[in-house]
């Protein structure tokens, strides 16, 4: 039985917990945006408690006040400001889109109605901002090309600091084919930003894209090829998370790349590593090309002989071997069951069936009855011509073949020589990439309201995270205090996915059932010792004609023990304390026994 209790203190706290994990989590979001200097919050739990003490001063006690409920923590935005190093820091709070520059080109290699990137970009508020004050740059337009740009305070070259890129995105209205990554675009002679194109060269390209099913976060980085000149684009592996979430939530993310000076990489999502590892390693292509390749001109001679087997030249097929036995041949034990109908067919025609009234011979043909089963076929064990069952012939074999052999021959499978590559190069640091002077969004979007924010590039990792804190931190715990409760969630979550309708019933009616199990079923209740019965004076479970036979033996000790009592000599006190103690002792020990004795558990039946 502890067990039991003890498992359902588990299951309750466990239960407890999940309900108040949204609220908890949402505080630790409100205390995690509050950690900046630059954080206000404006929480009037204090005042609130302030007056309702004041109120009860005044309230009579025959009527006190209702509570009050306290009001949920509001977060106020305030501009981040950047410190450390960086490149550039837009948060686009000014409400403008200063220093941007709108492409005017037009796409070489699209139809004329959409190839010109005239798609609108905006600076304003989210939709459902919980930052009033908090704007963004969002691209307004579907299903047109969008080209947006702007320079960097200087040019970033690859040296030994890291490179700190970073941004923020919203799909306020979801997306169903669309990019949302940037390109940092290299730093060339002829670089216009007026005519910024998907063909404009860049050095890395980041983000997130997504078509269809399909969820990816890019990064992309063109690699210079040291002996011809040339750029490929190296892609990272693909992210083993679940990128869905990301896209489909309607909440703004924190995008991030790291690039090391020692090759190594890390994409982060809202301060979370989602991929890692090396330029060297983990990109296709890889970075080096090998060092030997297979020879184009060395061809396969006629002779190579690739077979493994082959069948025994030497064996010969065995005289007896008959090719022609069928498979199946009739069972000639088998006799045709008494009563079977030779002369009836297993299916006649219709005799109920009419020929319809619109039937043209000429055209459809002689009309005849649909064909039916024969009703005089039903009682007998067959109608038609009775045909001996087909059975597994044991004499069949099939046709001969020649078994196979290891052949003597084999030379394996061929393959050509290598030769040196002639194109091969090996270059350690391929962090080293081209430097890169301005930061734009090329994009094709057939969902709008794209909410861009907060762009940051760096050499100092640091300085990323304090703008991250100031800006998206803000944003997040904005969010979390405006997060809707468990119920809120698991019905928003229902609707996108059905069936998690049935995890929820199992979840609501497994706690139950134990519930049920642990305080409503189990033993009964057991049988109450002696001392209890002695405490509490519960009447024990006996029948009454007991009852009154065990009275009846108690009372004749008793009558007993007084009439010796009354003889013996007011001269032997000290002898008669003795037997005073001596009889209480032994009236104690006696009233036990028959208490014992009493117990249904010592009970023995009755005899009738």
């Amino acid at each position: 039985m502890n067990q039991r209790v003890g498992l359902f203190v588990l299951l309750a706290a466990g239960l407890l917990c999940l309900s108040l994990a949204p609220v908890s989590r949402a505080d630790d979001l409100v205390e995690d945006g509050l950690d900046g200097d630059d954080a206000d919050v404006e929480d009037e739990m204090d005042l609130s408690l302030a007056e309702d003490e004041d109120l009860e001063d005044d309230v009579q006690d025959d009527a006190p006040p209702a509570p009050k409920t306290p009001p949920s923590p509001q977060v106020t935005y305030k501009a981040p400001e950047p410190k450390g190093e960086h490149f550039i820091a837009e948060s686009f709070d000014k409400g403008t889109l200063d220093g941007w520059i709108l492409s005017n080109a037009k796409k070489d290699d699209a139809d004329e109605e959409i190839a010109k990137y005239d798609g609108k970009w905006a600076v304003e508020e989210m939709k459902d901002s919980k930052l009033p004050g908090d704007k963004g740059l969002v691209l307004k337009s579907r299903a047109k090309h969008h080209a947006i740009s702007a320079h960097l305070l200087r040019p970033f070259t690859f040296e030994s600091m890291p490179l700190v890129i970073q941004y923020e995105v919203n799909f306020q209205s979801g997306i169903d084919c669309g990019g949302a990554y940037v390109k940092l675009l290299t730093e060339t002679p002829d670089l216009d930003l007026d005519q910024f194109v998907d063909k404009t060269p860049y050095t890395i390209m980041f983000g997130p894209d997504k078509c269809g099913e399909d969820y990816k976060l890019h990064f992309i980085f063109r690699h210079k090829n040291p002996k011809t000149g040339e750029y490929e684009e190296k892609h990272a592996k693909k992210p083993d998370a679940d990128l869905r979430t990301y896209f489909t939530d309607k909440k703004t993310h924190l995008y991030t790349l790291v690039v090391n000076s020692d090759n190594s990489f890390e994409v982060l999502v809202d301060q979370t590593v989602v991929n890692s590892g090396n330029l060297l390693t983990d990109m296709t292509p890889a970075v080096n090309p090998p060092a030997e390749i297979e020879d184009p001109d060395d061809h396969k001679p006629e002779d190579w002989d690739e077979r493994p087997k082959i069948q025994d030249p030497d064996s010969v097929k065995p005289e007896d071997w008959d090719e022609d036995a069928p498979a199946q041949i009739p069972d000639e034990s088998a006799v045709k069951p008494d009563g079977w109908l030779d002369d009836e067919p297993e299916y006649i025609g219709d005799p109920d069936a009419i020929k319809p009234e619109d039937w043209d011979e000429d055209m459809d043909g002689e009309w005849e009855a649909p064909q039916i089963p024969n009703p005089a076929c039903e009682t007998a064990p067959g109608c038609g011509t009775w045909k001996r069952p087909m059975i597994d012939n044991p004499n069949y074999k099939g046709k001969w073949k020649p078994p196979m052999i290891d052949n003597p021959n084999y030379q394996g499978v061929w393959k050509p020589r290598k030769i040196p590559n002639p194109a091969y190069f090996e270059d350690l640091h391929p962090y080293k990439m081209s430097p890169f002077s301005a930061l734009g969004l090329e994009l094709w979007s057939m969902t709008p309201d794209i909410f861009f924010d907060n762009f940051f590039i760096t050499n100092d990792r640091n300085a990323a995270e304090r703008w991250a804190s100031d800006s998206w931190g803000l944003k997040k715990a904005a969010e979390g205090a405006a997060e809707p409760g468990l119920a809120a969630q698991m019905l928003s979550a229902a609707e996108e996915r059905p069936w998690l309708w049935v995890v929820y019933v199992l979840t609501v009616a497994l706690p139950l059932i134990l519930i049920f199990v642990f305080c409503c079923t189990g033993k009964k209740k057991s049988s109450v010792s002696p001392a209890e019965y002695k405490k509490t004076d519960e009447p024990q479970p006996d029948v009454k004609e007991e009852e009154e036979e065990e009275e009846e033996a108690e009372e004749a000790p008793k009558a007993e023990k007084s009439s010796l009592d009354t003889e013996k000599s007011e001269d032997e006190e000290p002898a008669e304390e003795e037997e005073d103690e001596e009889k209480e002792n032994t009236a104690d020990e006696k009233l036990e026994d028959d208490v014992l004795r009493r117990s249904p558990r010592s009970r023995k039946p009755r005899k009738e």
